[in-house]
């Protein structure tokens, strides 16, 4: 999974998996639209407006636990 946030216009896009070439996006309401790939498995989920949904401050920066991801 990949997080990515543009600060300017406040869009976060939350990415599973690589390598996805085609998606079928779906919009969930006006600010969120989830993209499926060719499966029908979620590809990724964009946010417009995040800061109105999410709390960045507690989203963003994102540690991993190394230990936990091996």
């Amino acid at each position: 999974m990949k997080l990515s946030y543009d600060a300017t216009y406040d869009v976060l896009y939350i990415k599973f998996g690589d390598g996805v070439e085609q998606v079928v996006s779906k919009a969930v309401d006006d600010d969120i639209t989830i993209d499926f790939d060719k499966e029908g498995k979620i590809a990724g989920i964009e946010v417009l407006d995040a800061s109105k949904h999410i709390d960045m401050r507690k989203l963003l920066p994102v540690q991993v636990d190394k230990k936990a991801a091996s």
